[in-house]
């Protein structure tokens, strides 16, 4: 017997709960100098709530092959990926209108 969604009440197989929450964030795409030259590419924006940061960290690290970490603002990937986010998050089901890379 499948399982129900507590939020929507459908079956989880027809629970569209993840797609709606991933339509009405805003996220921000920057990249920032640290220390020693470093740069970080900064994912702001996200719901912590809504969509599981662990899983999508996973997800985006492996494609964009670097390290990386959730803080409170947001997540942190190494190095300078702001070219290759936007089509790696709208692949994951993000609306592109909701991405803004800034710089």
């Amino acid at each position: 017997m499948p399982g129900i969604c507590p939020r929507c009440g459908l079956p989880t197989e027809l629970c569209v709960c993840g797609e709606i929450s991933r339509e009405q964030q805003k996220i921000s795409v920057y990249s920032e100098t640290r220390k020693f030259g470093k740069v970080v590419t900064v994912i702001e924006g996200l719901d912590e709530k809504k969509s599981d940061l662990k899983e999508l960290l996973k997800k985006l690290k492996s494609r964009m092959a670097c390290g990386g970490t959730i803080r409170e603002r947001g997540l942190e990937l190494q190095g300078d990926h702001k070219d290759k986010i936007k089509e790696v998050l709208v692949e994951l089901g993000f609306l592109p209108e909701s991405i803004d890379v800034i710089g």
